[in-house]
């Protein structure tokens, strides 16, 4: 399979129908996404990726607790084959139906940290061995994993911040289901209300690191926060901590113009 020509194929077989149509669409950095049309009138998004299986169950996991997602037709090892979601704008113009969103997501439970098959963004790997204590699943699966990809000097640093999170995270959160790479991009709306989360890392853990993901680049307006409600006491002084993940992802998969974020989300956790 290359291309868009062989991604379209590719979902095409999986629906045993012809192909008559397909548009490249933007499917992120690490994979590929076409809407493919067939000959018999049916329409889907086609998208490859590290591992397009483990991603449907994620989204159909979504889907179960009430959240918005694009229902999975098909799947396998090689593509993922999902609804055509309605689209009209972007996570801004649905910030209240986003909170509401997360906040029915985020009441999906587990009994344990993590899930049960690690994950990738691309060459990042996602480790989610389950844990019963979640500062160790955050030190441990997250911040830790990047010691050997960092310089010395952050990794000193990261390790410091590591042996501390006792005294910094709860040690029992709710377990909530996360959508894992959570910010606006990964959000499809229209008439201001979303219509699906998409392309999901998904984990049972804290709901505050949707949150802290969500963030990073410029938080949700007023509004997306009144429908989610109350946020717990002391969530401004984990959010850098639970930003540093993402930013390490950044900056192992996009480079060292990332190096200052990471610094800054360390700093603002006082390491």
């Amino acid at each position: 399979m290359s291309g868009k020509s062989g991604l379209g194929e590719a979902g095409a077989a999986l629906l045993r129908g012809r192909l008559a149509r397909i548009v490249a669409r933007h499917g992120g950095d690490l994979s590929e996404l076409v809407h493919i049309a067939l000959e018999d009138g049916r329409e889907a998004m086609v998208k490859n990726g590290p591992a397009p299986d483990a991603e449907g169950e994620m989204l159909e996991a979504i889907a179960a607790a009430g959240a918005p997602a694009p229902k999975v037709i098909a799947m396998n090892g090689d593509v993922l084959v999902m609804e055509v979601l309605e689209e009209g704008g972007g996570a801004h113009s649905a910030s209240a139906s986003l909170g509401r969103a997360l906040k029915t997501l985020h009441a999906e439970r587990g009994e344990r940290y993590g899930w049960h098959r690690d994950f990738a963004f691309g060459r990042v790997a996602i480790e989610n061995g389950w844990a019963d204590d979640w500062p160790a699943f955050w030190g441990e699966r997250r911040l830790l994993t990047s010691v050997r990809h960092v310089d010395a000097r952050l990794a000193r640093r990261l390790e410091s911040l590591a042996a501390d999170l006792s005294n910094r995270l709860p040690a029992r959160p709710a377990a909530s289901l996360l959508h894992g790479d959570m910010w606006a991009g990964n959000v499809v709306a229209a008439g201001g209300e979303v219509t699906g989360l998409v392309d999901p890392a998904s984990y049972y853990g804290h709901a505050e690191v949707d949150l802290a993901m969500l963030t990073l680049f410029g938080g949700p307006c007023e509004a997306f926060f009144e429908a989610y409600g109350p946020l717990e006491p002391g969530h401004e002084e984990r959010r850098p901590i639970y930003q540093l993940w993402p930013a390490l992802v950044h900056l192992r998969l996009f480079g060292s113009g990332y190096r200052s974020m990471v610094e800054r989300f360390l700093s603002a956790a006082g390491v």
